[in-house]
C-alpha cells in the first residue's frame, strides 16, 4: 500500500497543506480541491493545544471515511505518539518540518510514507539515511529553485519536494530544478475563502496549480 501512495504522490506532484481548518469544513474543502484536480491533502497538527490535536485527527478520519478518493496525510508531526495517532486515524504519509529519526523510523515501521523537512545538504542526507521516502525542502520559496537545484546536484538519488512560498508562478520552476513535487498551503487553502464558503474560488486556484504543473510535463 505504501508503494501505491508513494506513486500517487510522485504522479500528482502537489500536496495541499491544510492548516487551521475546522473538521466540519474539511470535506467541503477536499471536494473543492478534487474538483480542481488535486487529490493529495496534508492535514497539519496544531501543536498549541490538545483540542487542536484532536481536531486534526478528526479531520483525517473524516477524509478517510467520506473522501476515499483523497490521499490523506498528516503534517507538522513532531513525535512518535503523533505518528501513531495520525496513522490510526487514517494518515497514509507523515510530514514534518524537521528531521527526527524516531519519527521517521516509526513511520516506516508502521508501513507508511515518511517526508521529513530539511534545508541543508547535511540535513537532506541525514533524513534519507534515517529512511525518509521523500525529503521536504523547507522553506523552499525563500531560497528559490536555484538552491534546490544546487542541493540536488550531489544528491540526485534523494527525492525532494519543495514547500514554503510555493505559488502558481514558481511551482513549475521547482519541478524543473529537480523536485518531485511541491506542497502548497496558504496560497491555496485560504481560511478567508473557506470561512466565507467560497469553495468555487479554491477550486479555481487548485486548477491553476494543476495546469501550471501539467504545462511543465508538456515542456519536458
Amino acid at each position: 500500500m505504501s508503494l501505491d501512495v508513494l506513486n500517487t504522490l510522485m504522479e500528482q506532484k502537489i500536496i495541499a497543506i491544510v492548516r487551521g481548518v475546522e473538521s466540519t469544513k474539511i470535506v467541503d474543502l477536499a471536494n473543492a480541491m478534487v474538483k480542481g484536480g488535486m487529490i493529495c491533502i496534508e492535514v497539519t497538527f496544531d501543536q498549541s493545544s490538545v483540542e487542536g490535536t484532536e481536531e486534526t485527527l478528526a479531520s483525517i478520519r473524516q477524509l478517510r471515511q467520506e473522501c476515499p478518493h483523497v490521499c490523506v496525510g498528516a503534517g507538522t508531526v513532531m513525535n512518535v505518539e503523533q505518528v501513531r495517532r495520525a496513522i490510526e486515524a487514517g494518515a497514509e504519509y507523515i510530514i514534518s518540518p524537521n528531521v527526527d529519526e524516531n519519527v521517521v523510523r516509526e513511520t516506516k515501521r508502521l508501513g507508511k510514507i515518511s517526508i521529513p523537512g530539511a534545508l541543508t545538504a547535511t540535513e537532506v542526507a541525514y533524513a534519507h539515511a534515517c529512511g525518509a521516502d521523500i525529503v521536504k525542502m523547507f522553506p523552499a520559496g525563500i531560497l528559490g529553485p536555484g538552491y534546490l537545484k544546487a542541493i540536488k546536484a550531489p544528491l540526485q538519488h534523494i527525492p525532494l519536494t519543495a514547500v514554503g512560498g510555493i505559488t502558481v508562478e514558481n511551482c513549475a520552476a521547482f519541478i524543473k530544478a529537480g523536485a518531485v513535487g511541491v506542497g502548497v498551503g496558504g496560497n491555496l487553502v485560504s481560511l478567508h475563502l473557506i470561512n466565507e464558503g467560497r469553495f468555487d474560488e479554491i477550486t479555481a486556484i487548485a486548477k491553476a496549480y494543476v495546469e501550471a504543473l501539467r504545462g511543465d510535463d508538456e515542456d519536458n
